[in-house]
């Protein structure tokens, strides 16, 4: 199947033209990933006679798919310039984000509210994309509801819920940017981003 029309299942379709050419251009494996928690895209510099790969979750709604894609070229594309004297989220690669985002600013292809986000995370170089959590909640409200998922921050405190790999917690205070939280079991502490996916355990 033609590349461009997988691309348009996953991007806004105005957008999978160009991903296509960056593929080609880049001469980069580009793999549709399972679902990952801990990131929503990954890129690796050529290595052991493997070129460049990039890999972004299957499950991502169109806009974060095409934010999180951007976001893994632009550290293909920095690698190329500086391989590893450029820092991962450093000035180099903010500016390759913010001249990669510009054609689908310019094809108006976001929201005028994830358009804001990305604009305010670009102006603020302390934040790397996944942590800054205006950007993240901008493009959460364009997923798919789900039943009873709910994110860390809209829990009560003490209230118990459970990872996708069955363990189970009590929320507790904030902690600064994070929640602690105590697994149930063995009673360790665990620190939870407020925008953590879990699922609620009701009485």
């Amino acid at each position: 199947m033609d590349k461009v029309k997988v691309l348009e299942k996953y991007l806004p379709p105005d957008a999978a033209p160009l991903i296509g050419r960056w593929i080609d251009h880049f001469k980069c494996e580009f793999k549709i990933s399972r679902n990952r928690n801990s990131k929503f895209g990954d890129y690796r510099p050529p290595h052991s006679g493997k070129g460049h790969r990039i890999s972004v979750n299957y499950d991502l709604n169109p806009y974060a798919f095409l934010v999180t894609t951007v976001h893994e070229f632009a550290h293909l594309h920095t690698w190329n310039e500086h391989k590893h004297k450029a820092k991962p989220h450093g000035t180099e690669w903010k500016l390759n984000f913010k001249k990669m985002m510009q054609p689908f600013f310019e094809k108006d292809i976001f929201p005028v509210d994830i358009k804001h986000a990305i604009t305010g995370y670009l102006n603020n170089p302390a934040a790397s994309s996944c942590s800054d959590l205006t950007l993240y909640r901008s493009l959460r409200k364009y997923d798919e509801p789900k039943e009873s998922i709910v994110t860390v921050e809209k829990l009560p405190l003490k209230a118990v819920f459970k990872l996708k790999d069955g363990r189970i917690f009590s929320k507790e205070e904030k902690l600064r940017k994070r929640y602690k939280c105590i697994e149930i079991n063995s009673r360790r502490i665990y620190l939870f981003s407020p925008v953590a996916e879990v699922e609620l355990i009701t009485a």
